[in-house]
């Protein structure tokens, strides 16, 4: 058995008694299936005989029974109905949370070439898929046989002639239902594809809104839409025609073969080779027939479909972190946040070349270091690499005097905090995302974060105050109280080390003033290190970078680099002259 075939088994572990009971009761539906047409030949046979003894007593009883089998039957459908389901349910919930889980551990490269619309259609509409096959699969090909193999052995007792009917037409129905049931296979996969291209362009257009419509570009972002929705409804098309071709064609061979059952038997009764009441329980598990023929197809569909969505989950499941640690990875607390590069060399791939070689830089515990430089050199991928967002292509990166490597990703992380220029807020009130930096913080310890960043007051005007929604992505906020708000966050996580990349350039003077006095409290006694835009807001820095193409040329203090009268003092020019 494979590896992936297995991995399928083993979500069915938690919820095995729910099997068993469920092919019970499936067991237990085609028995009472495969009876009742028996007891309707009973009746028939032996019962509705004028001279017969007791016959409205013996009647009254073989009702009595079928009513208590069709009871069962009720009581079972909606076992498998209702058990079955949630069954399914569960396992789909169990492989969703250890797909998203793992999503979690993938690093920016793999999002770097994701739509997140795409991701979200695999983790609901495949999952979706394997939950019907893990439901539906079992039951339905245990139910499709027990009940086939049953209608073909007493049909086969009652009439051999007759049975020869139902042997020609099977072979012709399978036929059938096999081919409409690929194309109807192919048409889901390419209406799954189109889904997930859908959800793609809606997500793409959302979460670009403020764009879009400041561009006045909602016809454009409409004719998107319009040709993915379009492309979709066609993938529909061809899967309900498939589907209408396949029901459609199983009621004709149904039809059909009742219609020849019928004339055969008459033929039969004529000739004295059958009588009546085989007639009409022949003709009852013909109609019977058609269940567990479809149940079969049925199998292979959600068979070929869910393993389609399986192989999809497996396929992302299956995909390493780019970034990983060792076994024996080091867990510290706290670290005191002295940090060195070694001769770094990075590149996000070969065809976009090297970002920079051979750097190498040394920030003592407690220093504040501003890194400046003209687009494009590499200053936020260089922040992007010390807590390990991307590996480096070679050298070493240490966090007092241990390569980050060695670090678990967890613990290296929680003593580095960022403030980058994008912030990212969550759809909540204003405390769950500042307890985001401490999960467990208190409101008391909220609200001293939030003061510290200068975030308090406005926070209060609120109309809830801290339990006000901000909306997805703070978009109830200012870019200033974002940024303060994120800011609080870094204060409850207490980090050791910071990184600031272009906190302050997007924002006006007066947000910028508030700003910078929260992020001059948060790096009181921090290792620090600033990815600057605005030269004006690092004069403070005890030392400046300089970084270029070909490294970092320059470094000093802004007095000292204001008179060497090198490429800082020109950016410093430049920016005074605007």
């Amino acid at each position: 058995m494979s590896y992936r075939a297995k991995k399928f088994l083993s979500f069915y572990r938690p919820y095995l008694g729910t099997l068993a009971l469920d092919l019970l009761c499936a067991f237990i539906i085609s028995a009472i299936t495969l009876i009742l047409p028996l007891c309707v030949r009973y009746i028939t046979q032996n019962l509705l005989d004028a001279g017969a003894p007791n016959q409205l007593r013996d009647i009254a009883l073989m009702a009595a029974i079928m009513l208590a089998l069709v009871l069962a039957h009720t009581l079972c459908n909606l076992f498998v109905d209702y058990k079955g389901h949630m069954m399914g349910a569960m396992m789909e919930s169990d492989m969703r949370c250890e797909l998203f889980a793992h999503l979690q551990k993938l690093s920016f490269s793999f999002y770097d070439d994701q739509k997140t619309g795409a991701l979200m259609s695999r983790v609901t509409n495949d999952l979706f898929a394997i939950s019907e096959l893990a439901h539906h699969g079992p039951e339905d090909l245990f139910l499709g046989i027990l009940k086939f193999v049953g209608v073909f052995l007493i049909t086969l007792i009652i009439n051999p002639a007759l049975s020869l009917i139902i042997i020609v037409f099977l072979p012709l129905m399978f036929i059938y239902a096999l081919h409409f049931n690929r194309k109807m296979n192919r048409a889901m996969r390419l209406s799954k594809e189109r889904v997930a291209q859908v959800n793609a362009q809606i997500e793409d257009s959302l979460a670009g809104i403020r764009v879009v419509q400041s561009f006045a570009n909602e016809a454009l972002e409409q004719a998107k839409f319009d040709e993915a929705n379009v492309r979709f409804v066609e993938s529909r098309r061809l899967e309900y025609k498939s589907e209408g071709l396949f029901y459609g064609g199983m009621d004709a061979f149904t039809q059909l073969m009742t219609v020849v059952v019928v004339v055969f038997g008459a033929v039969a009764i004529v000739h004295a080779s059958l009588d009546l009441p085989d007639l009409i329980t022949f003709l009852l598990y013909v109609g019977i027939l058609i269940e567990p023929i479809r149940r079969l197809v049925n199998f292979a569909r959600w068979y070929q479909e869910g393993i389609t969505g399986f192989q999809r989950f497996m396929d992302m499941l299956e995909l390493p972190p780019a970034i990983q640690e060792p076994r024996d990875a080091l867990t510290p607390k706290r670290l005191r946040g002295e940090l060195e590069l070694r001769d770094v060399t990075f590149g996000y791939r070969d065809e976009y070349g090297t970002v920079f070689r051979d750097l190498s830089l040394h920030i003592a515990v407690g220093e504040y270091v501003a890194l400046v430089g003209a687009s494009g050199v590499g200053k936020t991928t260089l922040g992007t690499l010390i807590p390990r967002f991307y590996d480096v292509t070679s050298g070493q990166i240490t966090l007092d005097g241990v390569d980050i490597r060695e670090y678990s990703l967890a613990s290296l992380r929680r003593n580095i905090g960022t403030v980058d220029q994008d912030v990212y807020l969550f759809g909540a009130t204003v405390a769950e995302n500042i307890r985001y930096g401490k999960p467990d913080a208190s409101r008391d310890e909220i609200i001293a974060a939030a003061t510290q960043a200068n975030a308090h007051k406005f926070i209060m005007a609120l109309p809830l105050g801290y339990d006000t929604e901000i909306g997805q992505r703070g978009i109830k906020l200012s870019a200033g109280q974002r940024q303060r708000l994120s800011i609080a966050r870094l204060f409850l996580k207490d980090p050791p080390l910071i990184i600031l990349d272009e906190a302050t350039s997007a924002l006006d003077n007066e947000s910028e003033r508030v700003v910078q006095q929260s992020l001059e409290r948060l790096i009181e006694n921090r290792t620090t290190l600033v990815i600057a835009h605005r030269l004006s807001t690092i004069r403070k820095a005890d030392r400046i970078l300089v970084l270029t193409e070909d490294g970092i040329c320059e470094q000093g203090s802004h007095e000292e680099l204001l008179e060497t009268d090198g490429i800082y003092a020109r950016l410093h020019n430049l920016q005074l002259a605007r």
